[in-house]
């Protein structure tokens, strides 16, 4: 019973404790703060040498050497302790002058049971304590460790954080209850330090977080007062990511890098680095707000070391680690800029700091060479300053590759002397197309660009960017500070592609080429494009076309497309049809018009024809070609003329009379315009008059000639009508006999060609043509027939003629009147075929003579050679003789 109301009692008394500890919670600062322990009546100046302050840098030495000392001489203070100790813990830190909110009468009352644990009840204990929230906004952390770490490194520590962090935001968080508070046990290492972890939802890095430490050491436990903290103001960020150094163009160390990623706000650095050269040792500790700070009076032969850490700009924070040192080493000779990427036309200059033997070389005595082989001239140096020397390339032309090498080298040399380092100049011809067509519905804007004009440059990347302005484009188009980028696609016939889609028709989208390169940035020429104007409309729709029935033109229509709305032009072009077209073009001008029409030399052919537009002012491109149409092939006029005809005669003697057998050959399109349906055959005689017969599509016909005289004349017929221009032909008895033609001759020329002449006698009848005939004789083959113009006295008649048979020709010649007698031979005239035979011998005995001739000079040649071999080679020869030494073959010598 006693008991148990010793327990409630001592319960209350900690929740009173409790309640006015929060009241008094030691705010947690952003640096370094302790958290000691003592027994009643001892004070921490106690702990301190005369003349060293509590905020002593060097406190932690001076404590330990006291914690030995006291070790030491613990026999004395035992006998004046009693049993029970209470502890009073408390925190403080360089900046407090003060021990504050002191944990009296807490679990620090421990009963000391051992000899070793009466070292506590003399000197207390002290831990060095560090709190911070994680970069990532995710874990606070309190770090702890032990002032004195020899004395009590065999005591088992552990430690453990109890917290509580409240639901809502308020200035004076309600009092939690002891119950409340969540605990996590902390990691120990064997150094005698600790690292608690508390886990912080983002919702809440505003909340104070309550909490404080329970630690157990060599059997006793500690409490240490309450902790309270904004985890928001104690960020504590990760160390910066990219440390760089490099020298700038303006011939500056420039130490860059980069904020770490987590970071949810703008922070403010520290940079700390060291220059250490043959003539001069310095160092400096500055703090910026950016992400670099630029070094002057950079040195050739100079090493630079430097370290970066970050902290919240503004409001409370934590410095976060130092990185990892960069150390940087400058070369004998210092490029400034070390590289320069520029484009064709521009200027650009290098500067250069020469150090030879360990001094500066004055840039009096400086000289510049390119690629080592052509010494720049020195109109194009300046002297800046007696130390930096500059050289200027002005109007540059593109770099030409050499081997691997795309860059022009830059050599700063010391009069005849260079060193093997060199600047890197790189000159791009930027000039690249863009050419960019609106679609015909007007609806989407396709840019095609190509890089094959211009020399690429390993690790760049090429965008288009643009910038759209409200309405057209300026005279001059130029680089808008404003631009977006646009993705484009490269095809496979090499270009890149990039659409435009939706369109504003009447903008003007300027446009350009950026090429990015770890050496800096490049932007093609800038040009500036209305869709309205680059429009390629659609081709024209509903293409017909067809030969005109009577008037014999080729006609061709179509339907204008829909889009754009502008005034059109249209070209055509037509040809015949097959395999290759040979296209002739033909242009309409008149925006209205929907048809034209075109002279055609072939009335009766399937011609191609396509249609396509373009606006009449002249802008956008012309449409594609429309599918193409053909037209179809039927009869256009009547015939031009009949059928050419002749005619067999068989006589029957016996019965006085003669079968006239008429054969012509088929008209051909261009005569029959351009099918023939049927001929027929017209008569005229004094007795019966004139009448027609139809023969269908057969090209012979025979009939009884009775009369003395009977005219015949073949018509062409057509779906248009029959031919108005014939051939006519009599047959007369009289006539027949009539004798014109005095001699005939034929001559072959080849086996293709025979020669026909003829000297013809006077007569009173007026000559209407020839008609020459040729078969083979002894064979009854048909007779093949010619007709030939009146005024010629000689003819070439081409066949395929066989040399070894005979030939019979014969030449009729036609009157108005009648056919005449004609002039029949049964061979080719004798004199020129022995004249050929003749000709043809003389040509091979002339071609046997000089083969012959040939063959045997090349034996000859044989002969010699092989004969001069065989008697000569076992000759020796006399000057390699040693009689014959010093003796002239060549000279002539008389024998006495």
């Amino acid at each position: 019973m006693t008991c148990q109301k010793f327990c409630v009692a001592l319960l209350h008394w900690e929740f009173i404790y409790l309640t006015t500890a929060f009241n008094l919670a030691y705010p947690i600062t952003p640096w370094r703060f302790k958290l000691s322990c003592m027994p009643p009546n001892t004070t921490y100046d106690f702990l301190l040498p005369t003349g060293i302050s509590r905020n002593t840098s060097n406190l932690n030495e001076h404590y330990e050497a006291v914690v030995e000392a006291k070790l030491n001489s613990s026999s004395t203070y035992i006998s004046n302790l009693s049993s029970k100790t209470t502890f009073h813990c408390c925190f403080w830190s360089k900046e407090d002058k003060n021990c504050s909110v002191h944990a009296d009468n807490m679990e620090g009352k421990a009963f000391v049971s051992t000899v070793n644990s009466l070292v506590f009840q003399q000197i207390g204990a002290n831990w060095n304590i560090q709190c911070w929230m994680k970069e990532d906004l995710k874990l606070f952390i309190c770090y702890m460790e032990s002032l004195f770490k020899n004395p009590f490194k065999t005591y088992d520590l552990k430690v453990h954080l109890l917290y509580v962090l409240p639901e809502v935001l308020e200035e004076s968080p309600p009092v939690p209850q002891k119950g409340s508070f969540q605990i996590v046990p902390c990691n120990c290492s064997v150094h005698d330090s600790c690292e608690c972890h508390v886990p912080v939802p983002t919702a809440k890095l505003n909340h104070t977080l309550l909490m404080y430490l329970k630690i157990t050491l060599g059997g006793i436990n500690f409490q240490s007062p309450l902790m309270s903290v904004q985890p928001i103001n104690v960020v504590k960020p990760d160390p910066p990511l990219g440390l760089h150094m490099e020298i700038t163009d303006t011939g500056n160390l420039k130490i860059s890098w980069s904020s770490p990623t987590l970071v949810p706000f703008q922070l403010q650095y520290q940079v700390r680095y060291s220059e250490n050269s043959s003539t001069n040792v310095r160092k400096a500790n500055e703090i910026v707000s950016a992400t670099s700070l630029l070094i002057d009076s950079v040195l050739p032969g100079s090493s630079y070391e430097v370290q970066v850490r970050g902290k919240k700009l503004d409001g409370p924070g934590i410095w976060g680690d130092w990185s990892t040192p960069l150390i940087f080493i400058t070369q004998d000779v210092i490029y400034f800029p070390p590289k320069i990427l520029t484009s064709v036309g521009s200027n650009v200059s290098f500067h250069c700091i020469y150090k030879s033997e360990n001094k500066i070389v004055s840039s009096k005595k400086i000289v510049w060479w390119l690629n080592l082989a052509e010494k720049i001239p020195q109109s194009q140096y300046n002297m800046v300053g007696d130390r930096v020397s500059k050289v200027t390339f002005p109007n540059l032309n593109a770099t030409k590759p050499r081997g691997k090498f795309t860059y022009d080298a830059v050599y700063c040399c010391k009069e005849q002397e260079c060193h093997h380092r060199y600047a890197e100049l790189y000159v791009i011809d930027v000039n690249i197309n863009i050419s960019c067509e609106t679609d015909g519905y007007l609806t989407k804007m396709t840019c095609r660009w190509s890089t094959n004009a211009i020399q690429s440059l390993e690790g760049s990347t090429l965008q288009l960017r643009y910038h759209r302005s409200s309405l057209y484009c300026s005279d001059v188009p130029s680089i808008h500070p404003i631009s977006e980028p646009k993705d484009c696609h490269l095809q496979r016939d090499g270009f890149y592609e990039c659409i435009f889609q939706p369109i504003f028709l009447l903008s003007g989208y300027t446009m350009w080429i950026k090429i990015n390169h770890s050496l800096g940035s490049l932007d093609s020429s800038p040009t500036c494009v209305v869709p309205d104007s680059v429009v390629k409309p659609l081709p024209p729709s509903s293409v017909k076309a067809e030969i005109t029935v009577k008037i014999g033109l080729l006609k061709i229509s179509w339907e204008k497309p829909v889009f754009p709305e502008n005034n059109l032009k249209f070209q055509i072009r037509y040809g015949l049809n097959g395999k290759e077209v040979q296209w002739k073009m033909y242009e309409v001008y008149d925006a209205k018009s929907k048809s034209a029409s075109v002279p055609v030399p072939e009335l009766c052919a399937v011609y191609a024809v396509q249609v396509r537009c373009k606006r009449l002012d002249g802008l956008g491109y012309w449409s594609n070609w429309s599918s193409p149409a053909y037209t179809v092939v039927m009869d256009i006029k009547v015939p031009t003329r009949g059928p050419e005809f002749w005619r067999i005669i068989d006589e029957d003697t016996s019965r006085k009379e003669r079968n006239v057998t008429l054969l012509w050959k088929p008209l051909m399109k261009n005569d029959s315009l351009c099918s023939v349906r049927k001929y027929v055959v017209k008569h005229h005689t004094s007795r019966n008059g004139t009448w027609s017969e139809d023969v269908g599509n057969h090209t012979k016909f025979t009939f009884l000639w009775t009369e003395q005289a009977h005219s015949v004349t073949v018509l062409a017929v057509n779906s248009i009508g029959a031919s108005s221009v014939n051939f006519n032909l009599t047959f007369s008895w009289p006539m027949s006999k009539v004798n014109t033609v005095q001699s005939l001759s034929a001559y072959p020329l080849n086996s293709t060609c025979v020669l026909l002449s003829w000297t013809l006698t006077p007569s009173d009848y007026y000559l209407t043509y020839f008609i020459t005939e040729w078969k083979i004789l002894n064979e009854d083959s048909e007779s093949k027939w010619l007709r030939i113009p009146p005024s010629v006295k000689k003819y070439y008649i081409h066949d395929h003629f066989i040399p070894i048979e005979k030939y019979q020709f014969s030449l009729y010649p036609v009157f108005m009147e009648g056919v005449g007698k004609p002039k029949t031979i049964n061979s080719f005239t004798q004199d020129d075929i022995e004249k050929h035979q003749n000709d043809a011998g003389l040509y091979v005995i002339l071609l046997i003579i000089i083969s012959s001739s040939i063959l045997l000079l090349g034996m000859l040649l044989i002969s010699h050679q092989r004969m001069k071999k065989l008697f000569w080679e076992d000759v020796p020869n006399p000057k390699n003789c040693s009689w014959a030494q010093g003796l002239n073959f060549q000279k002539r010598m008389d024998i006495l």
